[in-house]
């Protein structure tokens, strides 16, 4: 039977907050895998099938000295990649840019700067002092 400081421990290790994070993070995951790969399969595949005729290349081969070359079953990996890489980059990552885009709060960084003549350091324009060296810089 467990001791309670076992339980007691164990309790607090589950209700961490970066282990249920976790948690969640992975059920999203397995859940925005599953839309991704219908949304390929059932959306971008017989698209694919439309414009070229199949949308299984498993068939293809050719054969050299008795050794068969199956560069269909490569084509259709590569395809399958290509898509999902393009439905989570056009579908996720393009949206989610453009919505952080729109909620970012802070200024934007003042990037007028010159290099330092000690170091060769970026430092801001106005700096009477290098960060890095901390050598005066003449105005």
């Amino acid at each position: 039977m467990a001791s309670p400081a076992i339980v007691k421990d164990f309790k607090e290790f589950l209700l961490r907050g970066n282990v249920v994070d976790l948690a969640v993070g992975v059920v999203i995951g397995l859940a925005f895998g599953a839309v991704i790969t219908a949304l390929v399969a059932d959306l971008l595949t017989p698209l694919i099938a439309a414009i070229f005729g199949s949308n299984d290349f498993s068939g293809l081969t050719f054969t050299i000295n008795g050794s068969v070359f199956r560069y269909g079953d490569f084509l259709n990996a590569l395809i399958t990649f290509v898509t999902i890489a393009a439905a989570v980059f056009f579908f996720v990552v393009r949206p989610v840019n453009a919505l952080m885009a729109r909620r970012k709060t802070e200024p934007p960084v003042d990037e007028a700067t010159h290099s330092c003549p000690e170091c060769l350091s970026d430092v801001p324009l106005n700096a009477r002092r290098c960060a890095f060296c901390t050598s005066l810089i003449a105005g």
